[in-house]
């Protein structure tokens, strides 16, 4: 059902997580010539891994729907090479997920004209970059899509303040400028180091780290902290500045219909040109979509029907 595989981003050995409904690699093969299928790269949220939500909604969607379907960590990151540890780059992680398609290109039981993606959170901007661009990705979606750039910009919530953004930039400046001299990579913390300090911090920032950092999903190559050069690879960054270019093939975006980040799905909705869909999870916040079957059926059932109408139909029990 699942295997691990590789695969290479920009000279970067990247780990993946292939999922196959009911039959072993091995029989998938055999059985390729016959019955290729449409599959689906899944990338995963700003600081997660291929074992988290990403992976979540790769096993179901091979496992109900019967995609062939790879989650990955991004480079950096997980168990991933790349060096420093903890970068966020928009154009690596955009990188990654062609290199994924390519892979699955590559594989014999992936039919290479009926390839999709997936994207849950950061994943979400950077799959709607990289379907931009790339024409062999048939068909998009998005579960709780972001801009991270937006998000470090204007926050979560659109409304910080813009000289937050400019004191990062400050700090991630003197933060090259140390590493110039020697002083070793520069790091800041992704979430607060107490439950008190996140419930002061507001809801999202609660849940986020009611997330990551509690038995409910902590992983431990789950990223905590990024690098200070993350944040300037960000300012010029725009998830959505090619979103135009996607049609006509078909988008799909999710969003829980209280989560606060869910302006930008609207904003995402707004640029793209058609056929396009915005899907709304009533009662579900940001991380609810990552992990609560209650919010996360509803999603893959979404999912399921999209991919059906554009991949066509995997070999699930239906």
């Amino acid at each position: 059902m699942r295997t691990d595989v590789t695969f290479s981003s920009n000279g970067l050995k990247i780990a993946g997580c292939l999922y196959l409904q009911d039959e072993g690699q091995d029989e998938a093969r055999d059985n390729a010539d016959a019955a290729p299928r449409p599959a689906i790269v899944v990338g995963h949220p700003g600081s997660g891994v291929k074992e988290q939500a990403a992976g979540l909604y790769a096993r179901r969607l091979a496992e109900e729907a019967g995609y062939v379907t790879l989650a990955f960590d991004a480079a950096y990151q997980g168990e991933s090479e790349g060096e420093p540890r903890g970068l966020e780059d928009p154009a690596q992680r955009i990188e990654d997920l062609k290199s994924a398609v390519s892979f699955l290109t590559t594989h014999p039981a992936v039919d290479p004209n009926r390839i999709g993606v997936l994207g849950i959170c950061a994943s979400g901007g950077y799959s709607l970059a990289a379907a931009a661009g790339d024409h062999r990705i048939r068909a998009v979606a998005t579960v709780s899509g972001v801009d991270i750039a937006r998000q470090f910009k204007v926050g979560a919530d659109g409304t910080q303040d813009p000289a937050v953004f400019h004191s990062m930039l400050d700090a991630a400046a003197s933060a090259r400028t140390a590493e110039a001299w020697g002083e070793g990579v520069q790091r800041f913390d992704l979430f607060p180091a107490s439950e008190q300090e996140a419930r002061l911090g507001g809801p999202h920032t609660y849940e986020g780290w009611e997330y990551y950092c509690t038995p409910r999903a902590a992983h431990p190559r789950s990223a905590k902290a990024l690098t200070w050069s993350s944040v300037d690879r960000m300012a010029a960054f725009d998830a959505f500045a090619a979103v135009g270019l996607i049609a006509p093939r078909p988008l799909l975006l999710i969003a829980g219909r209280e989560a606060v980040t869910s302006w930008m799905s609207v904003q995402a909705f707004q640029g793209a040109r058609g056929p396009k869909e915005l899907h709304w999870i009533d009662g579900a916040v940001h991380n609810d979509l990552y992990d609560k079957d209650e919010y996360v059926t509803p999603a893959v059932a979404k999912l399921a029907e999209f991919y059906r109408a554009h991949l066509g139909r995997g070999e699930g029990r239906e």
